[in-house]
């Protein structure tokens, strides 16, 4: 993500996850920054760039953090139905 500015990274960052509903996480493994600056990103900095676009991506990370619980567990389960079959 070097070479462009910070604006131009926040609107991709958000763009990125509107088109594919990935985390914070997954997104900032992706392009290769901090979950920090993603979240900078696209929670703070969006908001004077593109408000419609920083309100579209607040509805899919709200949506995110809602359901992370059942991923949480979903994980917790895979790794012991994983462990019982050694």
């Amino acid at each position: 993500m070097k070479g462009i500015s910070i604006e131009e990274r926040a609107v991709e960052l958000a763009k990125y996850i509107i088109d594919s509903k990935d985390t914070v996480r997954g997104t900032a493994a992706k392009y290769g920054v901090s979950k920090s600056t993603v979240h900078k990103d696209v929670s703070e900095r969006l908001i004077q760039i593109n408000p419609g676009l920083a309100g579209e991506v607040r509805e899919i990370l709200d949506e995110n953090k809602a359901e992370r619980h059942i991923r949480g567990g979903m994980a917790t389960k895979l790794k012991y139905s994983n462990m019982h079959k050694i």
